[in-house]
């Protein structure tokens, strides 16, 4: 494994880590709050080298590794960071973008892009994030955020130290509103837990039929699989190794 650093747009510091490797390259893009090293990239990336395939992730500006205050940065400048991941990958073999909740809908926006992507598997993929996340608010407290400018995504530990900005949510529906204009038909598999509480599957059922309206004929599979987001058990990650498996 060799780390490596990117400088983002503003000059900071992107952190990530890799493994060269002959026939493919994963990329993994983490969700909302996670850093690049957790249980499902450290088990793809043994088995990635394993196997004699690349492997990468990274860290978004602003956590993690990376330079720069969480605070600075917004959904345009993660997207952004990806990108700079990717180019730097293009010299190498096809890439497969494994996502990560907030991660997987970035993945979808960024392969748009590139031709190296050629195959896309999105876990628990949380499309629209900050837009659904302020559509389900109370009045009051979306009062309070839109006022005030700041707010963390709850009052949990894990996040009531990470404040997002409004600025989150006017560029997450941006996006969104532009999600299905352009699609690239690359094979996307959707792996969604049927008991997720905190990305409700409802959202990968319902890109999967805007996508397939706009798009007939586009690869989607849609796997709606038992248990919750997580799929961190050993059945999910059997299932998800054959996944990336088909393109080899």
């Amino acid at each position: 494994m060799t780390s490596f650093e990117l400088i983002g747009l503003d000059g900071k510091r992107i952190s990530g880590d890799r493994v060269v490797g002959r026939d493919r390259q994963i990329l993994f893009i983490t969700g909302l709050l996670s850093k690049r090293w957790g249980n499902k990239s450290q088990a793809l990336a043994q088995w990635c080298q394993a196997r004699g395939w690349g492997f990468c992730c990274y860290d978004v500006r602003g956590f993690g590794d990376s330079e720069g205050q969480f605070t600075d940065y917004t959904l345009s400048d993660w997207i952004a960071d990806a990108r700079a991941v990717l180019k730097s990958m293009e010299a190498g073999p096809p890439v497969t973008i494994v996502g990560n909740s907030l991660g997987s809908w970035i993945a979808w926006l960024v392969a748009q892009e590139f031709p190296i992507v050629e195959e896309l598997i999105l876990i628990a993929p949380a499309f629209n994030m900050m837009g659904e996340r302020a559509k389900a608010m109370s009045s009051e407290r979306l009062h309070d955020w839109h006022t005030a400018g700041w707010m963390p995504w709850d009052e949990d530990p894990l996040h009531r130290d990470w404040p997002l900005s409004w600025t989150w949510v006017e560029e997450s529906e941006q996006y969104w509103a532009k999600t299905f204009e352009v699609a690239r038909y690359v094979h996307t598999t959707i792996l969604h837990g049927q008991d997720d509480r905190v990305i409700a599957p409802d959202g990968s059922r319902q890109f999967a039929n805007e996508l397939m309206r706009r798009h007939p004929g586009f690869p989607l599979d849609l796997r709606l699989v038992s248990g919750d987001h997580r799929l961190s058990g050993p059945e999910h990650l059997d299932l998800f190794r054959r996944l990336v498996m088909k393109q080899e």
